[in-house]
């Protein structure tokens, strides 16, 4: 009996440990799947783009980097009230509106907060518009084409020209150090400053490239402002200036270099709205390359190395 009584316990307890043992199956599968479906939702989600409906009035367009600069209201989760350049895809929708119309849209942001545009821009009101002008020449430049000569003031007061780089690959932008958009003028200047240390590796690159930040605020960007603000991106280390000119111009050359490189900014309530540009030019002077609002630090410097070592090739972004 006692023997009995043994073998059904022996029994009651392997068949536990089956049970058991299945529990223990079902549940890592239940674990696995619910990891994958957490996995799927963080990808989905890491991938999902943000829309924000926009009213506002268009103030200008650059056809030839597709963007148009639209003064609007506040745009709750996004931004306070401003005018500001947007990217438009559709550039047929670049080539209809005009400086004065109302329009309404949505702004698309992308994974990279700083990668956004406008899509389903519609005109809601065009009585305001401005006529078209004729544009004035020169037009915005061409790779191959040659760069106009200007005379600069650099952040230690010393006059200096844009052919004072011949022989180098030079990068060239445009800020005003009281941007107060993280994704404009702070994000070209830490970007340059990426492009400088990465540069300032190989010896032979660094000799053969040089970067250039002008202002369009000459106003308040005077040479010590400009100095204070390079400083920053250089942490503390003025050997950089030999590398990385800060500099203002008069209103005159600043216009002939805007229009050559298709920079547009406008005074706004005491800030100034404006696009991205970044232009690359060759050791020849000619524009190698442009950017407007897609690039990248290693995309920059890759083309300085190869402008550097290799003259004569050039394309636009």
């Amino acid at each position: 009996m006692l023997a009995s009584f043994a073998n059904e316990l022996e029994g009651d307890s392997t068949g536990f440990a089956a049970v058991a043992e299945e529990s223990m199956k079902l549940t890592k599968s239940q674990f696995r799947l619910t990891a994958v479906i957490l996995l799927l939702t963080v990808s989905v989600a890491c991938n999902r783009t943000r829309k924000y409906p926009l009213q506002g009035e268009v103030i200008g367009k650059n056809a030839a980097t597709g963007e148009i600069t639209v003064k609007h209201g506040d745009i709750p989760g996004f931004m306070s009230a401003m005018a500001m350049p947007y990217r438009v895809k559709n550039l047929a929708v670049v080539q209809e509106v005009q400086p004065g119309d109302k329009i309404a849209a949505n702004v698309v942001i992308g994974n990279d907060p700083s990668d956004y545009w406008l899509e389903d821009v519609r005109i809601t009101d065009e009585s305001a518009r401005v006529p078209a002008k004729v544009p004035a020449a020169p037009q915005m430049l061409m790779p191959g084409e040659r760069v106009p000569d200007a005379a600069l003031t650099n952040q230690d007061g010393r006059t200096i020209h844009l052919s004072d780089f011949a022989g180098k690959a030079l990068l060239v932008t445009f800020i005003y150090t009281r941007c107060p958009m993280p994704d404009f003028c702070p994000r070209l200047s830490s970007q340059f400053a990426h492009v400088h240390e990465e540069l300032r590796k190989n010896p032979d690159d660094y000799s053969k490239t040089h970067l250039l930040t002008i202002s369009f605020d000459p106003k308040y960007d005077t040479p010590a402002v400009l100095r204070n603000y390079g400083l920053s991106y250089l942490n503390g280390d003025q050997s950089g200036f030999a590398h990385w000119d800060f500099a203002s111009t008069n209103p005159a050359d600043l216009g002939r270099l805007a229009q050559a490189f298709g920079l547009q900014y406008q005074d706004e309530n005491n800030q100034i709205s404006h696009n991205m540009s970044i232009v690359l030019i060759a050791p020849d002077g000619t524009v190698a390359q442009f950017w407007s609002t897609v690039w990248t630090a290693t995309e920059l410097t890759e083309s300085m190395r190869h402008a550097a070592h290799a003259t004569g090739q050039s394309k636009k972004n």
